[in-house]
């Protein structure tokens, strides 16, 4: 029977060594409450301790004082094994100076494990993953030189076909936010941007024996309508009422609450623009790249579109009118709606659906996009894509690895160089105004997130678009097979490049 608790009384519930698993989406929906808690906690007693914490996509709020941070960094926590480390700041910086061992696997493939786990299996079999960073046969999923468990991951072989085996320390406490409990400890979603791994992640947890402490904004008497409970009241230890940051008007619309037609997703795009202090920023070479990769777009496509640059395919795809005959996705477990970039990515204007995060993974695992567009860090001579680790940074791989898997087309979007490039357009004439510093195109690839030996083995379409030219990928390696009007491509593609290319 669950109680309603303090945060710090509920906190009280975790022991050292207890492993956490915390359900929230890069930057949004974290139970921070609870986490601060927990740091008061440990700053007062030096305990809980030798924390392990797993999260499919990690859980800041992109300022490194707030949520988890503090004890993180105070040396609560042994190990870290997340998809994506993007909204917290301050751990993925002491994570490369190894102060704890860190572990970066496919944000799809922790919550399959979590999933299987929930099932009393010890793992996830998944194609995600092979022949890039995360293989065992290549780097393996440790981000530093502690980061040597090597558990985690493993290559097998069943029936013929190669798979990697995900498995993850058996879940102990599970953290949670959620909109309501009602009076049979019930939880509901309702007011919330997504519902993620939660009930897989309570079912796990229960299965161990473990204590599930949930985060609410209020207690209401009436009974939540049984589709509408997520989590069953019978699953739940700790019930923490924490009245929730009043939201504006644009934050609001995201959580479904209201209908929002199509004719209006950019005017709310807009306001939500207008309130994120990650605002968008006018790109002239992300409109060059954005019209060319909207083209790839075909009547009933299903869609992913990332972060970055690649989020100008939506804009030129709605001013087209081809966004009102498509269905964009989100990993988070949004579809049929506008995906929302910035501090509140994974959230959706108008979503058709929100389903839990692990079905929309056996959406993308199993092929089921038509198209995907991604960024890029890095493209080498093979066609190899590195898109989750720079030179003394990283923010982790996230659901890059899944979505582009086994999608049929995959468009990556690039500029050619960067750090000062400028360019123009005008009438559909491209100006390479100044060259950036800093090459896109290189020789290796300091870390592989997307493997073309393994595209070309599925007998997927990969196209990569810059601002000034497209190139394809072959078994050979890449093929120009666009150059932009206005671009000279001997001086300014091919004599750039560290490797020669197919024309």
């Amino acid at each position: 029977m669950y109680e309603i608790m303090s945060s710090d009384e509920a906190i009280r519930l975790i022991r050292d060594g207890d492993c956490i698993c915390v359900n929230s989406f890069v930057g949004i929906e974290s139970p921070v409450e609870l986490h601060e808690a927990l740091y008061r906690r440990y700053q007062k007693m030096q305990s809980p301790r030798h924390l392990t914490i797993v999260s499919s996509a990690g859980f800041g709020v992109w300022d490194e004082n707030r949520n988890a941070e503090g004890y993180i960094r105070e040396g609560a926590v042994d190990r870290l094994i997340c998809g994506h480390f993007g909204a917290m700041p301050s751990t993925k910086k002491i994570v490369l100076e190894d102060r704890f061992e860190a572990y970066n696997l496919p944000l799809g493939c922790i919550s399959h494990a979590i999933r299987a786990q929930a099932g009393g299996l010890p793992g996830a079999l998944s194609k995600t993953g092979l022949d890039i960073f995360v293989d065992p046969r290549n780097e393996g999923p440790g981000i530093n030189r502690l980061s040597i468990d090597d558990s985690f991951v493993k290559y097998v072989e069943v029936d013929g076909e190669e798979f990697l085996y995900y498995k993850l320390p058996k879940l102990t406490v599970a953290l949670i936010r959620g909109t309501a409990a009602d009076r049979k400890g019930n939880i509901s979603f309702d007011d919330m941007f997504m519902s993620g791994d939660a009930l897989s992640i309570c079912q796990a947890v229960k299965a161990n024996h473990g204590q599930v402490i949930v985060q609410v904004d209020r207690i209401v008497d009436t009974p939540s309508r049984p589709r509408n409970a997520i989590i069953p009241g019978c699953l739940v230890d700790a019930v923490v009422v924490v009245e929730p940051e009043k939201r504006n008007e644009a934050w609001t619309a995201l959580t479904g609450s209201f209908e929002i037609p199509y004719s209006d997703w950019s005017t709310w795009n807009e306001k939500i623009d207008t309130v994120s202090v990650m605002q968008t920023k006018n790109n002239p070479a992300g409109n060059i790249i954005g019209r060319r990769a909207a083209q790839e777009l075909r009547v009933d496509d299903i869609v992913n579109i990332g972060i970055g640059l690649p989020e100008m395919v939506s804009r030129h795809a709605r001013k087209s009118g081809m966004l009102d005959q498509i269905t964009l996705t989100v990993e988070s477990g949004g579809i049929g709606g506008f995906p929302v970039s910035g501090e509140a990515f994974g959230a959706m204007i108008g979503a058709a659906s929100v389903y839990d995060m692990a079905n929309q993974f056996d959406l993308y695992d199993n092929g089921g996009l038509d198209i995907c567009f991604m960024g890029a860090l890095e493209v080498d001579a093979e066609g190899n894509v590195n898109a989750h680790r720079g030179e003394g940074a990283f923010a982790g791989i996230g659901g890059f690895a899944n979505i582009t898997a086994k999608t049929p087309t995959v468009v990556f979007c690039l500029t050619f160089n960067t750090k000062g490039l400028e360019v123009s357009s005008k009438k559909g004439v491209v100006t390479i105004e100044k060259e950036g510093s800093i090459p896109k195109f290189v020789k290796k690839v300091r870390s592989i997130s997307f493997s073309a030996k393994r595209a070309i083995k599925n007998g997927q379409k990969v196209l990569f678009i810059t601002e000034r030219c497209v190139f394809r990928l072959t078994p050979n390696g890449l093929k120009l097979i666009e150059v932009y009007p206005g671009v000279d491509a001997e001086t300014q593609i091919l004599q750039q490049l560290p490797f020669k290319v197919e024309l």
